[in-house]
């Protein structure tokens, strides 16, 4: 944890010098995406150096009470209590922005969600899961953006991409990449009996263009026309766009909008936050302290929770939390699981900062 709040600091310290830089300031998109970026991680910079200055004046404390001055180690006697209940509300502070690793404080991410095994049911199923994300997304008042997605007859997806905008959306929307498991009787189902189907979810942090460029030689560009349900063509022109990444294999496609220049701008937003989070992972697996056990390790290979319909029970296999009122939490009433989270992953941070 301070290994990442140093590397915070220093970075917003070299972003608040290209904001000052001439060159920096006569490019409108560079400098635009330096002020994002800036902005995303002032209140975590900001509340590192007060740390830091606490701990200076802490110290200095200290030396003072076992110095030979009797008159201003009284002083300073009195001054340490407040000074060290500053400490540790700035440390509860930092751990609440911190969790999520460096890209905790993002304010844009990129959400994929795909039907797994279950046919019909499993896109049912994740409609349902998109349905719930936004409409908890509605209360933070995020902004929610379909780039591309695949429906079927019946009204489901088989996979839709989404970024997603607002305050806090990364912090807690990391939790939910993983396997989402369903455990209920389907609409098509005539015997009553309870199926059990399965939908992936994968949240990746949006990069700015400043830290990721992928420029047109990097990536192969196939065209085509955009497709429906069931192969019904939506346009006979070729709107639709795939790209493959040369370095890395990642594939993305869009086909969304009817105007092929916009579905090549979605597709490079997909590409990039995919290619950000592939070489993200990376590093992270080459660290020795990498942070194995928490809840927001982003294995999307791992089964993360259970959605009971008949028992109107959601479980989260990670944590442990069993809560019955499923309905409610379909319905966008998702804070209560983001807390208990949220909360684990903090007290799986504390200590990271102690003297």
């Amino acid at each position: 944890m301070r290994e990442l709040l140093e590397t915070t600091l220093a970075r917003f310290e070299e972003l608040e010098r290209q904001l000052v830089d001439p060159e920096v300031l006569s490019d409108s998109s560079r400098i635009s995406s330096v002020a994002r970026e800036h902005g995303s991680l002032s209140r975590v910079a900001g509340k590192y150096r007060d740390f830091k200055e606490l701990n200076r004046e802490i110290t200095d404390a200290r030396e003072i009470i076992n110095g030979d001055d009797s008159e201003m180690a009284e002083l300073a006697e009195a001054e340490l209590p407040e000074l060290l209940a500053k400490r540790e509300a700035l440390y509860d502070e930092l751990l609440g922005l911190t969790i999520g690793g460096a890209d905790a404080n993002r304010t844009r991410c990129v959400m994929e969600i795909r039907a797994g095994t279950g046919g019909d049911e499993a896109a049912l199923f994740a409609r349902d899961l998109y349905e719930m994300y936004k409409k908890y997304g509605e209360t933070k008042k995020w902004k929610f953006e379909v780039l591309d997605h695949s429906a079927t007859e019946l009204g489901g997806f088989k996979d839709i991409s989404l970024a997603v905008e607002g305050e806090g959306v990364y912090r807690e929307l990391q939790y939910e990449s993983g396997g989402h498991r369903v455990q209920r009787v389907p609409t098509t189902e005539t015997q009553g009996r309870i199926h059990t189907s399965a939908a992936t979810v994968a949240v990746m942090p949006e990069p700015e263009d400043v830290e990721i460029v992928i420029r047109p030689e990097d990536y192969r560009l196939d065209k085509f026309c955009a497709s429906g349900p069931g192969g019904q063509h939506v346009n006979k022109t070729e709107s639709a766009v795939r790209l493959t990444h040369h370095e890395t294999g990642i594939v993305v496609q869009c086909q969304d909008e009817k105007s092929q220049h916009k579905n090549l701008a979605k597709a490079l937003r997909v590409l990039k936050a995919r290619v950000y989070d592939a070489k993200r992972a990376a590093e992270d697996q080459k660290r020795a302290d990498e942070r194995k056990t928490l809840v927001g390790s982003g294995d999307r290979s791992q089964r993360i929770r259970t959605y009971n319909f008949p028992d109107n029970r959601l479980t989260d296999h990670r944590i442990g939390l069993t809560i019955y009122k499923l309905d409610q939490i379909m319905a966008g009433d998702f804070q209560a699981v983001i807390d208990a989270l949220v909360d684990y992953d903090r007290q799986q941070l504390r200590g990271d900062l102690d003297e």
